[in-house]
């Protein structure tokens, strides 16, 4: 289903993702972490859907659509290292930022975290091209909201 975009995604050259293409693989990004402990949670998928309306300005309905899509694409889409990679290639770096308070917020949603969010976390903030200090006042403002 979602083969032609993966393959687009991950070109040695990628494009700029097109705004809707950018929200389906950021919103991947956060049900790939949400999985990640094995636990995936109605309060992870509902902070997902809150992330999408928020961020993007959706409906809850569209909201809902997003994340069933992200879920689906993330099924599909390859290892975390050449996902992410791709990710930093093709979408700007406050965007990149603004996923990482999201990834944050998402891992702190059910209110503990793991060492599969963790680790995945510190991964993909390295392979996104985040700082670690970027990534720090992202989750204190994950933790405020």
């Amino acid at each position: 289903m979602f083969s032609d975009f993966l393959s687009r995604l991950t070109q040695p050259q990628p494009v700029p993702l097109v705004e809707d293409d950018a929200r389906l693989a950021l919103t991947a990004l956060l049900v790939r972490l949400a999985r990640s402990d094995n636990d995936y949670s109605d309060t992870e998928m509902a902070r997902i859907d809150r992330i999408s309306a928020e961020r993007y300005g959706l409906s809850p309905f569209e909201s809902a659509a997003l994340r069933a899509r992200a879920e689906d694409l993330e099924a599909e889409a390859p290892d975390t290292v050449r996902f992410t990679r791709a990710i930093k290639e093709a979408v700007a770096y406050e965007d990149r930022l603004a996923v990482v308070q999201a990834l944050w917020s998402v891992a702190l949603a059910d209110g503990h975290r793991t060492g599969e969010e963790d680790s995945l976390l510190r991964l993909v903030v390295s392979l996104l091209g985040v700082s670690d200090v970027d990534s720090a006042l992202a989750r204190q403002r994950a933790a405020k909201s």
